[in-house]
Order: structure tokens, then C-alpha cells, then sequence
């Protein structure tokens, strides 16, 4: 191998290797952490009430895990959560795409976005139970309703932020209208929209389990929920510990998405410890 090729290869190389350190380093300070909480459960300072020591919660996990009550919950919360955010998705993208291209659409749209983004959509909860019951399509919708702000501000902003040089050049190709829209637009502000999806998946997560703790009925916030009536504190942290096992395979499935989706992009081409 020749000084040159060896410079050329050396780093991409040390990037890697750069991106396994950090990885590893994040590995390190989560373990850190556990142990962390085993021994100060387990120091005297705090009774197992407050506080129980990892091995009983993770013990507490696999009891539910061979009952089978971990899989039907866990299963549930995903329904609701993934069924919500598909739907959020969807409606928000074809939303975004209607806003940033009709002045109508916008001028109706804009303003219901506007004030809907920042507010605490989860107080509508008591109008959706009156309308809906305590069923699965009222969880449902108040993740669809949490969910959707984001993927249309995402995507307004990625359409309207593609280079016009871009749009210019497609026109003086030939390219129509919807050429145009999904072989130059959509793909340009693709980055942008994942984007806001990654932000909505979590979102829908969260709203999921609120809503499973303030309804009830089965779900990890449900069981949660049941398990602080009876004064379980087992299974308490037991569901914090399922949530953020779901909510991290959920994100890192989501950044995977991503890096596939968009392997034409230039961020492509940089580590990644996903």
C-alpha cells in the first residue's frame, strides 16, 4: 500500500474507531449508572420502598416477562403508540405538503399550527374521553393529536427550505408539476421531514402511556398505574425500566430508518454508533 492510499484510507478509519470510542463511552456510563443504583438502593440510605435495588426490579421484569403480562403489555402500548404515530405521519406529511404548496391551505392551516404546537394537547384528554370512551381509538387519536405538529412543521420547513436552483433547473428540464413535487422536492426535504418524524416517535410513545395511566386498562402505563395503587414499588420502576427499554429501541430503529433512507445524503457518509 502506497503513503498516498494509506492517507486516504487512515480517516475514515479513525473516524470509525472515534465513533466506537463514544459508543462505548455512553455503554460505560449507563452500566455506571445501574450499578449505581444497586449499591445506593442497597446502602441503608433509603428503604426498599423508595427505592428498590435493580436486581429486585429486573427480577420483577422476568416474573412478568415468563407470566407473559410483559409481552401483552408492551405489545399493546406499541400498538397504540406506532398505530398513532403511522397515522401522524401520514396526515402530517400530506399536510405539510399541502400547506407549503396551496396559499389557501396555508392561510387556514397556519394559524390552527401555530397555536396548537406549543400547547399541552394532552388537556384535550377529558373532551376526547367524553367523545371516545376509554377505548383503544381514544388513546389512539391523542397520540395522533400529539404527534402530527411536528411532522407538519418538519415538513412546511424542509419544502420550503429546498434550494431554488434545484426547482429552476427541473423546470427548465421540463420537469411538470408532480415530477417535480416527488423526484425533486419531496427527496430534497426528505432529511428534514425525517427529522420531525424522529422527534413525533417518542412523542407518540409518551402520550401512549399518559394516557394509559389516566384511562387505565392494560398498556406498561396502565400496569404502572395499578401497580402504584397497590403501593408495588417493584412494579413501578419496573415499567420506568420496560418504557426506556422501548423508548431507546423504538429511537435507535428510527435513526436505523433513517441512515437507510437517506444513504444518497451526505450525513451517510458519517460514523455512526446506530
Amino acid at each position: 500500500m502506497t503513503s498516498s492510499e494509506a492517507a486516504v484510507k487512515s480517516p475514515p478509519v479513525s473516524a470509525a474507531l472515534a465513533a466506537l470510542a463514544w459508543g462505548s463511552m455512553r455503554v460505560v456510563v449507563v452500566l455506571g449508572l445501574l450499578v449505581a443504583w444497586e449499591v445506593f438502593a442497597r446502602s441503608g440510605l433509603v428503604t426498599p420502598f423508595m427505592l428498590p435495588p435493580l436486581s429486585a426490579v429486573l427480577e420483577r421484569i422476568w416474573n412478568d416477562a415468563l407470566s407473559g403480562e410483559l409481552a401483552i403489555n408492551a405489545s399493546l402500548t406499541l400498538y397504540r403508540a406506532l398505530t398513532g404515530f403511522l397515522i401522524a405521519a401520514a396526515g402530517g406529511i400530506v399536510l405539510g405538503i399541502a400547506m407549503s404548496r396551496s396559499v389557501g391551505v396555508n392561510w387556514l392551516f397556519d394559524p390552527i399550527i401555530s397555536v396548537g404546537f406549543p400547547m399541552p394537547k394532552i388537556a384535550f384528554l377529558p373532551v376526547v374521553i367524553l367523545w371516545l370512551g376509554f377505548y383503544d381509538v381514544s388513546k389512539i387519536s391523542m397520540v395522533v393529536l400529539d404527534a402530527v405538529f411536528p411532522v407538519v412543521t418538519a415538513t412546511v420547513a424542509g419544502i420550503k427550505g429546498v434550494e431554488r436552483e434545484l426547482i429552476w433547473s427541473a423546470r427548465n428540464m421540463g420537469a411538470n408539476d408532480r415530477e417535480l413535487l416527488w423526484q425533486i422536492v419531496f427527496p430534497a426535504a426528505l432529511p428534514q421531514i425525517m427529522t420531525g418524524l424522529q422527534v413525533a416517535l417518542p412523542i407518540a410513545l409518551i402520550v401512549a402511556v399518559v394516557a394509559e395511566m389516566l384511562m387505565g386498562g392494560y398498556g406498561l402505563g396502565g400496569a404502572m398505574n395499578t401497580a402504584s395503587r397497590f403501593a408495588d414499588s417493584r412494579g413501578v420502576f419496573a415499567g420506568i425500566v420496560e418504557i426506556a427499554v422501548v423508548g431507546y429501541c423504538l429511537v435507535k430503529g428510527m435513526a436505523m430508518l433513517r441512515r437507510r433512507l437517506l444513504l444518497w445524503h451526505q450525513e451517510a457518509l458519517e460514523p455512526s454508533t446506530v
